[in-house]
């Protein structure tokens, strides 16, 4: 009777063995531009993240560099002979399913290189040229366009793939997975705006001519935005009078709130301070968007948020209103009673929101980072807790104390429903220590970004000081 064969031989790491790289077309065929393996495949191949069947599996998943046109194909060394219900997973099955690639990416290899190399450089990004700047290996380039132009919709529907397997618990949108249809089906696809992002370079075969390599890329989706009636509300017309709008409206000009909903920068490309480009670029543009009157984040993740928080206080400095804001060194806090007014200047800070079309919950994180930056170096929280700072004089702990009640003010209306539901001793503690988890985040942040003091670490909110959106990442209580 022959032995078993030992199962644990057949299993292979879908991480690894998924294997993603963008190619361009020379004169001699298919260059290498880069290569990548995915961070996340649970999305795909389940929890486990493990492949059963094979020896040596390799999955490689190309992409046309320029227009992101997707091939797959696998290879292995041995497959497992079923033995009963044991068999080896369908892996181009799953592919097709649960990854959502178009049709075309199952065509044959010699078809996706013999198109690549007619299509050439004779090609450009789709939408329209939004905003273009320099970086240390070429030009890059910005183009907008939104999902009711078929091209956009193309590409959108080509590259959809890549947000799940590099951010975790990203989704899809706006997909037409079982075809590469450039037709737009989508009622709503007018409000998604895609801003694309590509390195343009020399043709290797004709310098006259351009080259397109696709870097990164965000969705932004568009809400109505409501807008409460006046306080007191208006007088009515003469006999109540009231008329329908004439003819077509265009939605495009009702008040809108704008969320980027996708934002993912290729990993051969992250570290260069492109994503801080590409997000610059999108606010600015909503910024000036008569339209737009609050813009949001649907779901950042930790990495995101930093890169969010030092692009949103790089900008908030230049506005003079907020950049004038301090404690106030003059205001008493009794033990009992209402905490009065922190912030000289307080008063306007919801009209200063409103110009700078930053959601509330964003706008006050960042207000709590540009106050933080302004304390004596005596209290300002500090990464290294053996640095050598200056003795404390009682003014400097009495704006330490007002930094923390501003801060404790926010998170106390953040997480009001879970707080009453512990004891007052057990509330005062989770203050106290989502408090220092906020501390050393913002000096984190202000340190690696130039405006505190210089280290590393990295620091977790205890309670839930999470994103504006409904969606926002997972509820955090015990870290």
């Amino acid at each position: 009777m022959a032995a078993l064969p030992d199962l644990e031989d057949w299993i292979a790491n879908s991480n690894t063995a998924l294997n993603i790289s963008l190619v361009s077309p020379t004169p001699s065929g298919l260059q290498l531009t880069s290569t990548f393996n995915p961070s996340f495949t649970y999305p795909i191949f389940g929890e486990d993240e493990k492949i059963f069947g094979y020896k040596d599996l390799k999955i490689n998943l190309r992409y046309r560099a320029n227009d992101m046109r997707p091939h797959v194909q696998t290879s292995y060394s041995s497959k497992f002979t079923p033995i009963g219900e044991t068999e080896p997973m369908d892996v181009m099955g799953m592919l097709k399913e649960d990854a959502q690639l178009p049709d075309i990416a199952f065509g044959k290899a010699a078809d996706f290189e013999s198109n690549s190399q007619k299509l050439g450089d004779d090609w450009q990004p789709p939408g329209k040229l939004h905003a273009s700047f320099e970086g240390t290996d070429g030009t890059y380039e910005i183009w907008r366009g939104t999902l009711a132009d078929p091209a956009i919709k193309q590409l959108n529907n080509r590259v959809q793939l890549l947000v799940p397997l590099l951010i975790e618990g990203g989704s899809f949108i706006g997909q037409t997975p079982d075809s590469d249809s450039s037709e737009t089906e989508m009622p709503d696809a007018d409000r998604w705006t895609l801003f694309l992002l590509y390195r343009k370079q020399p043709s290797a075969s004709d310098p006259e001519k351009s080259s397109f390599v696709f870097v990164g890329y965000s969705t932004v989706y568009r809400f109505f935005y409501f807008q409460p009636p006046p306080t007191p509300p208006g007088s009515p017309k003469a006999n109540h009078e009231w008329e329908l709008p004439q003819g077509d409206m265009d939605l495009a000009q009702l008040p809108c709130r704008t969320r980027l909903s996708q934002f993912l920068i290729l990993p051969p490309f992250q570290g260069s301070g492109h994503g801080s480009r590409l997000y610059k670029s999108i606010f600015e543009h909503y910024h000036k968007h008569a339209q737009t009157h609050e813009f949001t984040v649907e779901n950042p993740n930790e990495a995101f948020d930093e890169l969010r928080d030092a692009c949103d206080l790089k900008f908030l400095r230049t506005v003079p209103e907020f950049a004038a804001l301090r404690l106030n060194p003059d205001v008493t806090v009794g033990k009992t009673g209402l905490i009065p007014q922190l912030i000289k200047g307080g008063d306007d800070l919801e009209a200063i929101r409103a110009k700078t079309k930053i959601a509330p919950r964003q706008f006050a994180r960042v207000l709590e980072m540009h106050i933080m930056s302004q304390l004596p170096d005596s209290v300002r929280p500090r990464i290294d807790p053996d640095e050598k700072v200056p003795p404390k004089t009682t003014a400097d702990e009495h704006l330490e104390r007002l930094w923390q009640l501003l801060v404790k003010q926010r998170l106390y209306r953040h997480n009001r429903d879970l707080l009453a539901q512990i004891e007052l001793s057990d509330r005062i503690q989770k203050l106290g220590e989502t408090l220092s988890g906020v501390e050393l985040e913002y000096a984190r942040l202000l340190a690696a970004h130039g405006s505190g003091s210089a280290g590393t670490a990295t620091a977790k909110r205890k309670l839930d000081d999470d994103a504006e959106s409904t969606s926002s990442k997972r509820t955090r209580v015990d870290e």
